[in-house]
């Protein structure tokens, strides 16, 4: 992956699948496999069974990871999902919303 167009703390909007149109905050990236982790969002439930670590047993629910190709970053102004630039401002790497233009960090 080129670039860090989506980093941890992200607001995002979900483009495909079950929690279409849904937003939340990316928890973890993991570059090398493409994959993002929201929070909130594709939520996988595992049914446990009772064991001496767990003697209540029942479901666990946690976020399971979502390919990059599926979220895109909320825009700053209307929330809705855009693309992302790289601009060079005093200096600096910084990235930019393709809808709105908005600067996204510092």
């Amino acid at each position: 992956m080129a670039g860090a167009k989506i980093k941890k703390g992200d607001s995002v909007v979900i483009r495909s699948g079950k929690d279409k149109g849904r937003t939340g905050t990316v928890l973890q990236v993991m570059p090398k496999d493409g994959k993002v982790l929201v929070a909130g969002i594709n939520v996988a439930a595992r049914h446990r069974k009772p064991s001496q670590t767990n003697p209540q047993g029942g479901i666990d629910r946690s976020e399971a990871p979502l390919h990059l190709s599926k979220v895109g970053l909320a825009d700053p102004k209307d929330g809705k999902a855009t693309r992302v630039r790289f601009e060079t401002k005093d200096g600096k790497k910084v990235r930019v919303a393709v809808k709105s233009g908005e600067t996204i960090d510092g």
